[in-house]
């Protein structure tokens, strides 16, 4: 059963309840998914480091390429049910909305949130 704050699909009903000791489709995508999260960072500071400008386009492609493909297992993951999210509070969201845009008088330079 869900909590009132939880975003997800239901898992499926085949599902065992019990996880055993044997990696099954859910560990996997998690596993491939945590991956794509470690290159995603890892790939990052290649592309801010890269001082020719082409192998910084190419390496700025595969960040890309690399960022859509968490993303797509992301996506199934929630689909499939096995990846949760937990809603906030409206009020809480729109005291972080205040305290961050009163930073953006700090900035040098005009922004789109003044």
């Amino acid at each position: 059963m869900q909590q009132q704050n939880q975003i997800g699909n239901p898992k499926s009903a085949n599902e065992p309840q019990v996880k055993g000791p044997l990696m099954n489709d859910r560990d996997r995508l998690n596993d491939v998914l945590a991956t794509e999260k470690y290159l995603t960072d890892s790939i990052n500071i290649a592309a801010r480091e890269a001082s020719h400008d082409t192998l910084h386009q190419d390496i700025m492609t595969i960040l890309n390429e690399t960022h859509q493909c968490a993303r797509e297992m992301f996506n199934m993951m929630f689909q499939k049910g096995w990846y949760n999210l937990e809603a906030e509070e409206q009020q809480k969201i729109d005291q972080a909305y205040q305290q961050f845009s009163n930073y953006s008088t700090q900035f040098p330079y005009p922004t789109m949130m003044q």
